[in-house]
């Protein structure tokens, strides 16, 4: 009797010391990133800058060894990140104890799906890429934003790219300069495509730019001619596309050059990378494609920002995306938590996150506010020209 009592005792007892604290001298860093699909180039830069930080400090912090694991939020059925993968690598990461930090995600939808999960259990969670406003600022979203990704009242999601609040004036305000009259404004129908071409809009009624059209495109579509045709109608000058180079950014460019539309293109971080440039068609964007980016690119960095772009170039063999040196930053800022916080599990590293401030790394000394954001504001206005992207405006350095 009491073999077969402790027989039925034993898997119980197993479960509840699975949830039990993180196991002595081993802290877990987990990213999740799209790993399938076209932001495959972007994501393997930033999990290459995560992996440049935690080699700096040996893998180890005091009697703590840092383990990282690189996982992948994006399904081979959607060719980018996936709802379904995003709430699955939320709720495992909330059930693994030895993880306590969570960095991630690339898409500001995954971060709207992953937040409250990681939120209850007071996991932090640290973006290098998220730039929707409504995550973080009140009444710059829907009613019910940032609050609904704040379950137990507390901020637990911290993002070190500007957001688009910002990015999207200094998009309108570089249209302006560029001498437009009249914008046709895209989006990819996404939270962050929608969120920044709402932003676009807001501005360009301030600076007396006329709206002519203002549409959401079918990310799947095999071609875009009859709204390019609709396009040329109105008489814009310029086409503003909100959303990511995953939701057919190059053939909409590719669409407006092949129907004749004479009109500059702009459009956000989320196609700032190679990827967009091979999907249009350098030909296609040369010397009148814009995009607008949070912060320096990688080669303009100064300061232990110059070092990381050296190093990466060094280690790596390879030029970083854009977002690289911002995954190594998120990377940074989670290390330095460990270092300083309290105690070592949850709610210890997530009050020492909360608390950076004054921050020197590797874009330069900044700080979190109470809601999470960074203190940063430079961003950079870049052109296409012969298949690259360079810099032609800073604005707030």
């Amino acid at each position: 009797m009491m073999n077969r009592f402790r027989s039925f005792l034993a898997p119980a007892l197993i479960g509840l010391l699975s949830l039990g604290p993180a196991s002595a001298g081993t802290l877990k860093v987990v990213s999740s990133l799209p790993r399938t699909g076209s932001s495959n180039a972007q994501s393997s830069s930033i999990v290459n800058g995560i992996r440049m930080a935690i080699d700096e400090v040996g893998g180890k912090i005091g009697d703590d060894a840092i383990a990282y694991e690189d996982w992948d939020d994006a399904s081979p059925e959607r060719g980018q990140w996936d709802p379904a993968v995003e709430a699955a690598n939320a709720q495992r990461a909330v059930k693994d104890k030895d993880i306590i930090a969570y960095i991630g995600t690339y898409n500001s939808g995954a971060a709207k799906i992953a937040m409250p999960i990681l939120n209850r259990a007071s996991l932090v969670m640290v973006s290098p890429a998220n730039t929707y406003p409504g995550l973080t600022k009140p009444g710059l979203g829907e009613a019910n934003e940032p609050a609904v990704y704040r379950p137990s009242g507390k901020v637990n999601y911290f993002r070190v790219v500007p957001a688009d609040d910002i990015q999207g004036e200094v998009a309108a305000t570089w249209a302006k300069e560029l001498g437009t009259k009249k914008a046709f404004i895209l989006h990819d129908r996404e939270l962050y495509g929608k969120g920044i071409a709402d932003v676009f809009k807001r501005v360009c009624g301030k600076l007396s730019i006329e709206v002519v059209g203002y549409e959401g495109i079918d990310s799947k579509a095999a071609n875009y001619r009859s709204l390019v045709t609709k396009i040329k109608s109105t008489g814009a000058d310029l086409v503003y596309f909100g959303g990511t180079t995953q939701n057919n950014a190059g053939q909409v460019a590719k669409d407006l050059v092949a129907g004749g539309a004479k009109v500059n293109l702009m459009g956000p971080d989320g196609c700032r990378e190679t990827a967009f440039i091979e999907a249009a068609g350098k030909d296609v964007l040369d010397d009148h494609t814009y995009v607008t980016f949070g912060g320096l690119p990688p080669d303009k960095l100064t300061g232990k920002g110059k070092d990381f772009y050296e190093n990466y170039k060094q280690k790596f063999n390879a030029e970083p995306e854009a977002y690289a040196v911002y995954g190594y930053e998120s990377a940074r800022v989670v290390l330095d938590a460990i270092t300083r916080a309290q105690t070592k599990d949850r709610p210890g590293i997530l009050a020492a996150v909360a608390t950076t401030k004054d921050f020197d790394g590797a874009l330069g000394k900044w700080s979190f506010d109470e809601n999470g954001d960074t203190s940063l504001k430079v961003m950079m206005v870049e052109a296409v020209k012969a298949g690259k992207f360079v810099p032609v405006k800073i604005v707030g350095q």
